[in-house]
């Protein structure tokens, strides 16, 4: 029974060592050994076997007016039509559902709707599966625990420092290496552009939404000063020890509510030029990778220098989208642990002020055209609020009034109106 017992913790001890000296060690002084590199060149040969594609549905409302301004029963087929994809379908609801692949990436979450195909693409789903929880999952946990642990220890033992240069330089050391411990706990290859534009301190920085590891790979670049809600549990835990040591700003569930308090402490922190950058995600939810939703002003009202960053994760390796009507988040980073990779490409844009004449919310939307511009995304201006609650008055009005210039446009008269008779010859 003795020799089993050894020879296994033998082996523990050797991987302890591998994942010590060969992960986590060149993890915290940004040293890639290029395993990560090679492994994504090998996932992208083996995702380039293609499934038969299916065919996109023809474009909803398409329809011609052969008899311009005459009145037939199947012109109401086409409002029908629209009233119906708007319930099943709309630009909202798709923004909160998981990104279309063009082919399987050999995740059984993204093969739903496909049924056996060949004996190839089985043998290698088997083969992923194998590797992916029998090999990656319990890695990138052992990581991800590392990381967390040495966040809480080191945050601490800092926090004890007294205010000085030194004290917020090893807090700044300390965040860093944590977050690249993680990001290497999802095998996150992160490809930043532009670093001449990074966000400086006292400035605000503002990002498109796609889940909470948005942070861990930001920070992997730099050091920021978050914002959020106080929470219970492990994660309130995580969030005092954090506090200790570096100025985050945490607000109770009711100062959320009071923009007034949100603002004056926002305005506060960044009117001292020797902190770091605020990160905000002014979407106020999370967004699946395709679109931009509108951006809160509230952020935008504290006049302060604003850094864009565009953020766009590569859908073939894993969905990095957080459904959190779908998943809580322990089940949310298993399935990103037990996914492929996170490969991800970060743009920093030029800083951006407000204009002479410009209110918060055309600052806030311009911001936003930017970073869509910039990560290939669809610029939407519906509130990511509309996830879980009512529609406003204002955007049916508007849809009204898209809808009645759409008849007008066909020649199709409202009901009631009066058609001139024809001349007589």
């Amino acid at each position: 029974m003795s020799d089993p017992v050894s020879a296994a913790a033998a082996v523990f001890q050797l991987w302890l060592l591998i994942v010590v000296f060969f992960i986590v060690l060149p993890a915290m002084f940004g040293v890639s050994l290029g395993v990560s590199g090679v492994y994504i060149q090998v996932l992208v040969r083996i995702l380039q076997v293609r499934l038969p594609g299916q065919k996109p549905s023809p474009s909803a409302g398409q329809r011609s007016h052969d008899r311009a301004g005459e009145f037939s029963l199947s012109d109401a087929i086409y409002f029908c039509q629209k009233g119906l994809e708007s319930i099943v379908e709309d630009q909202v609801t798709q923004c909160f559902s998981s990104e279309e692949l063009a082919s399987w990436n050999l995740l059984t979450r993204t093969n739903q709707n496909f049924q056996y195909i060949s004996l190839r693409l089985t043998i290698f789903w088997l083969l992923g599966v194998f590797v992916r929880y029998g090999f990656l999952l319990p890695l990138r946990v052992a990581l991800a625990v590392i990381g967390l642990s040495w966040l809480m220890l080191g945050t601490t033992v800092v926090g004890f420092l007294p205010e000085s240069s030194v004290k917020n330089w090893l807090s700044e050391l300390v965040h860093l290496t944590c977050y690249r411990i993680c990001a290497r706990g999802l095998s996150a290859t992160i490809h930043y552009h532009n670093k001449e534009n990074r966000p400086q301190k006292g400035g605000i920085c503002v990002a498109n939404h796609t889940t909470p590891i948005d942070v861990v790979i930001l920070a992997n670049d730099g050091c920021y000063a978050m914002v959020g809600q106080i929470h219970r549990g492990l994660m309130g835990v995580i969030q005092r020890s954090m506090v200790r040591s570096c100025p985050h700003i945490w607000f109770e569930r009711s100062e959320m509510k009071d923009r007034h308090a949100v603002t004056s402490r926002l305005r506060a922190h960044v009117s001292a030029r020797t902190k770091l950058p605020i990160l905000i995600f002014p979407e106020g939810t999370c967004v699946n990778n395709t679109s931009v939703l509108m951006f809160k002003k509230g952020s935008f009202e504290v006049r302060g220098t604003i850094h864009p960053v565009a953020i766009k994760y590569d859908p073939r390796f894993g969905d990095a989208f957080w459904n959190s009507t779908k998943y809580n988040m322990v089940s949310y980073l298993l399935r990103m642990m037990s996914s492929w990779a996170i490969v991800v490409n970060v743009w920093y844009l030029p800083p951006m002020t407000i204009q002479a004449g410009e209110d918060a919310a055309h600052f806030a939307s311009r911001v936003k055209s930017a970073i869509a511009r910039r990560g290939g995304l669809l610029d939407l201006a519906w509130d990511g609020g509309l996830k879980r609650g009512k529609v406003k008055d204002c955007f049916r009005e508007e849809q009204q009034k898209l809808y009645s210039s759409t008849v007008v446009q066909n020649g199709i008269e409202p009901p009631g109106s009066s058609r001139n008779p024809p001349e007589e010859e």
